[in-house]
Formats: structure tokens, sequence, C-alpha cells
């Protein structure tokens, strides 16, 4: 049974100039509940910037947003002068080296309104673009330390490339955001698409985690065929481990806690917590740590 995704109307856009692309990836990526520490938009954004992305479209924010909620910033441009900025889902395009494909970039805000018809314009853009594959990536707390590898789970709907690829499929159950709103329009369309999702430490949630950053792009190297240069944040991974490091010299409760979380990683390395277990240690631990790291 279809979706009513197409039933709503798209969201406007400008389309930029765009050239014909090779076989291109969407990779897209929002601000927002499944994007903690930043990894998935920031993953997003150095592939931009890797490759030298170029702007494709840009979606009108005026009916996606409650600008209460959702509020633009006021900055100083370079003469001076008050600019207004306002919260942007802007599509760039980018060549990488030859023989690979090029992609299709989004790293964006998620929107507090109108998912359906945001969903409705993406799927238009990636007609646009001819787009082959899509794949979003996110990020999420769980219990993993942050001195061990973080593990992206990596699914996807379509048995064929799930088999291909040599992933599974999704087994997630509960509130969804915007990509998972966007998966369902794609799987409608039988659009090829592929999600991504790392887990960072819930105790370290705030600041950028370069780490996680690198653990996405290096599955999306693996997965994609494209070059992302991920070991280039070798430099900001290992400051960022230092100043954590730093912190929990001084808290003596939560090194014993990370001990016992590594403890468990190097036992099993595979295991995965249900929802239930990990929901309840992460509240028991916060509710014993109101400050975070």
């Amino acid at each position: 049974m279809r979706s009513n995704v197409g039933c709503v109307p798209p969201i406007p856009y400008e389309l930029h100039s765009i050239p014909e692309l090779d076989r291109p990836i969407f990779i897209v990526a929002f601000k927002g509940l499944f994007d903690m520490g930043a990894a998935a938009t920031s993953a997003v954004d150095w592939l931009s910037m890797t490759h030298e992305g170029k702007p494709a479209a840009s979606i009108d924010p005026e009916t996606l947003f409650d600008f209460q909620e959702t509020r633009p910033m006021v900055r100083l441009g370079a003469n001076g002068a008050r600019e207004i900025h306002w919260p942007a889902n802007n599509l760039v395009w980018a060549r990488t080296p030859e023989g690979d494909r090029d992609l299709v970039l989004l790293s964006g805000v998620e929107p507090n309104l109108r998912w359906r018809s945001f969903c409705e314009t993406l799927i238009e853009l990636i007609g646009v673009t001819k787009t082959e594959l899509v794949v979003t990536l996110g990020s999420a707390l769980a219990m993993v330390p942050h001195t061990r590898a973080f593990p992206v789970a990596a699914s996807t709907v379509d048995e064929e490339l799930a088999t291909s690829l040599g992933i599974g499929r999704p087994t997630y159950e509960g509130p969804t955001g915007l990509i998972g709103s966007l998966h369902q329009a794609l799987a409608d369309r039988d659009t090829s698409h592929v999600s991504l999702r790392v887990s960072i430490p819930h105790y370290v949630p705030g600041s950028p985690s370069p780490k996680a950053t690198a653990a996405l792009l290096a599955h999306v190297e693996q997965i994609c065929h494209i070059p992302t240069a991920h070991a280039g944040l070798a430099d900001d991974i290992r400051d960022w481990e230092a100043r954590v490091h730093l912190a929990l010299d001084d808290d003596e409760e939560v090194r014993h806690y990370v001990d016992d979380l590594e403890q468990r990683v190097d036992a099993e390395p595979e295991i995965v917590y249900d929802a239930d277990t990990m929901t309840e240690e992460i509240e028991h631990f916060l509710r014993n740590r109101p400050d975070e790291i």
C-alpha cells in the first residue's frame, strides 16, 4: 500500500545550475534528535569541503519552521551590516575523482512542520539530479566507551541491496524523525536507499564528535566506494579524546563507569543492548550524574 506522500505539494525551492553528474549518490543528514554530537551533519559538511561542493538547490524555509521554536540567527557581516540567517536546507553537488560516483549533499536542519511535503520536495530533487542511491546519516547516544571504535549500524529495506552490501534490514521501532519519514517515502517510490547511524558515548553528548564523524565517513567510503579523506580528522580526534580524558581525570565515578563499559565491549564486541536495557542504564547514569562532562 502506497503512502500519501505523493498527494501533498512539494515545498518551493530554487534550482541552481547543475551539470550532468556521474551516477550520483545523495547523502543527507539533519541537525536534530538523530544528530547527536553533530556527527552526521559534520560528515556531510566534510564531504562538501573535501570535494568542493557547489550550490544545487535552496529549499524555502518559510513554511517548514516554527521560527519561535527554531529561531533564525542575526550576525554581523564583514562590513558590520546585520544579516539574518534562516534555518537552511540547501543542496550542493560535487565531483569526485574520475571514475568514482558524483555526490549530491544535504546537511540541513530538521523542519518543525510539513514533513511529508518536505519529503516530496526531496523526492523531486532526487529525480532532477538523477540520483541512483540515497544514503542517510545519523548519530545516536549509546552505551559505548569513548576509548573504543564507535559502531556504525547500516541497514536498508531493499533485500537485494542488503545482500549485495552485506548489511542488515532495519529493526528500529519507536519515535522517528524526518529521516524515518524520508525512508518511507523512498521505499514507496522504490528508490534505493541505505541508512548509516553511528553510536556515540551518552556521557559526552554535547560537544562535536570528530571520532563519530570519521566512523560515518569510513562506512560511506566502504559502501559507496568514494574517497572521503576521513583520515584527515585524525588530529581532531586526538584533541577530542584528550579533552574527554582530561574531564574524566577529575571524576572517579565516571572513570569507573567507562572502565565497566570497556570491559563489556571487549568481552562481547558484537553485543547489542535492547532498547529497554539501554534506556534504563542511561537514565540511571544521568540521574546520578546531572552535569555533562
